[in-house]
């Protein structure tokens, strides 16, 4: 434990940036004696300037010793880049993280075919399906997929891991303890049951806006690949993206339609030499010979899992903040002959107080997924649907037959 402090010391000291820990680290060896360093000393550390190296100078342990015993608390583990248990594939990138933090189960990294799921926040219904199934596919032929537990397709990412059932690693922009988006708290719950939450962050740390970039060098450090679903020409998974193709692994992307805002990035990736993703097994089957006990073909389908996303759905709606009540126009259908048998089926299905996921609707009206997806987004921008939290839909009209 007292060697841990000084790790933890290292880590958070204010204005030290990673790559400076990691220079300290290499010139003196271990974290304690870079605290027992003199100042003097520390400025001859090779590649680190005097403004660099000055944080150092401050020994004050009052910090480490509150993280320790929130850590403690918390129930969360420290994992330092010299363990034996610190995945190599993480180590071996340019700027690995001193300190990781976790809770759950840490799997060994180096011995699965780790990859990683990312896509845009905003995603559209087409890049839900995609991630979740892509990523219930991969994991259940025997990868174990890692994603960032934001909003969009982070979050399909996660519940198609799940769903399998199959081993699922969140890397947070923020402390373990920190649910962001607070509608994922029920996910945070079940990736740590069957996973494991990392974060480089200390416990208590908001998830502000400027850790996620840096996050997702660690999702891509800790995957053998990365799988890009849904990313508009600006979007923090084209980071990830090239953070990966910096590292030397390997990228792939999921192709949208022509000209979709939400897919521009993914299109452009398979343009510039990204591997193109029509199925699960065109990534997995890159890493068969290295990891023929774990990766195995598959034929299944993802099916329906009414239990879990009944409890899923309780969950988000118990964190879910109350919405307003307000006022519905009428529609009256007679007025609207240009409405398709499957807009009207699917108006039909959907209500005004609860909300429904789209395999709900599609149960509902006794249509295909696929037609009810695209269904939903037309209504949506008619202003007959909306879709709320959790990528659930209402009815934003009443019906007048």
């Amino acid at each position: 434990m007292a060697a841990l402090k000084y790790w933890i010391w290292l880590s958070a000291l204010p204005g030290l940036s990673n790559r400076s820990r990691l220079l300290l680290l290499d010139h003196f060896g271990s974290p304690e004696e870079i605290y027992h360093a003199e100042k003097g000393d520390l400025l001859l550390t090779p590649g680190l300037s005097a403004s660099q190296a000055a944080p150092a100078a401050d020994k004050s342990l009052l910090s480490a010793d509150r993280i320790l015993g929130d850590c403690d608390r918390l129930g969360i583990h420290v994992l330092t880049v010299q363990d034996a248990a610190y995945p190599n594939r993480l180590k071996n990138i340019y700027d690995p993280p001193a300190v990781l933090y976790w809770k759950g189960q840490l799997p060994l990294f180096d011995e699965e075919a780790a990859i990683a799921v990312v896509g845009t926040r905003t995603c559209t219904p087409y890049g839900i399906q995609a991630a979740e199934e892509l990523s219930w596919e991969m994991a259940s032929q025997g990868a174990l997929i890692v994603s960032g537990l934001a909003r969009g397709i982070d979050a399909a990412a996660h519940r198609g891991a799940l769903r399998a059932p199959g081993m699922t690693a969140a890397v947070l922009g923020g402390g373990i303890d920190v649910i962001y988006p607070a509608e994922n708290r029920n996910l945070f719950a079940d990736v740590e049951a069957a996973g494991v939450l990392l974060s480089e962050y200390p416990p208590g740390t908001e998830a502000a806006g400027s850790h996620f970039p840096v996050r997702n060098r660690i999702i891509s450090g800790l995957c053998l690949a990365t799988v890009v679903v849904e990313a508009p020409e600006r979007s923090g998974a084209l980071i990830t993206a090239n953070t990966a193709m910096e590292q030397g692994r390997e990228v792939f992307a999921v192709p949208g339609p022509y000209r979709a805002p939400a897919s521009r990035g993914c299109n452009a990736l398979i343009r510039d030499g990204a591997g193109i993703v029509t199925g699960s097994w065109d990534i997995l089957c890159e890493y068969q010979a290295q990891y023929p006990h774990k990766l195995r073909p598959s034929e299944q389908r993802m099916q329906a899992n009414p239990g879990y996303e009944a409890r899923a759905r309780r969950a988000e709606e118990a964190a879910r903040p109350a919405v307003p009540v307000r006022e519905r126009n009428e529609l009256d259908l007679s007025a609207h002959p240009e409405l398709t048998e499957d807009q009207l089926a699917v108006l039909h299905s959907l209500t005004a107080e609860e909300p429904l996921l789209p395999d709900e609707v599609a149960e509902k009206a006794e249509l295909p997924i696929h037609r009810v997806l695209s269904t939903l987004t037309i209504l949506e921008i008619n202003g007959f649907a909306e879709q709320q939290s959790g990528r659930r839909f209402v009815r934003t009209v009443d019906l007048k037959e």
